[in-house]
């Protein structure tokens, strides 16, 4: 049986005070990082910031869509989409 894989849409803001997950926006999930939108410093920051809340490993998180966007989507393997939105919202 195939791992699932799931994509989460993000709406990012870049260079803010904190990093954290700042709830919904819309049917994507608000993300604030401290790294400026820089060389990928901000997609690094949300892939660390996912990878935490999430319990999963980085390598298993990658921003298949809006490298350079403040809208993107992470492909995630190894979590299904209930399971992904559940640890979101409850961590």
């Amino acid at each position: 049986m195939a791992e699932p894989t799931t994509r989460l849409r993000l709406r990012v803001s870049p260079g803010a005070t904190r990093t954290e997950l700042a709830g919904r926006h819309g049917d994507a999930w608000k993300v604030r990082v401290s790294a400026a939108p820089e060389r990928g410093r901000a997609n690094e920051a949300v892939v660390g910031l996912l990878a935490e809340r999430l319990g999963v490993p980085r390598a298993s998180l990658s921003v298949v869509s809006g490298q350079t966007s403040r809208d993107k989507v992470v492909e995630l393997r190894g979590l299904g989409r209930v399971e992904a939105e559940s640890r979101l919202e409850t961590a």
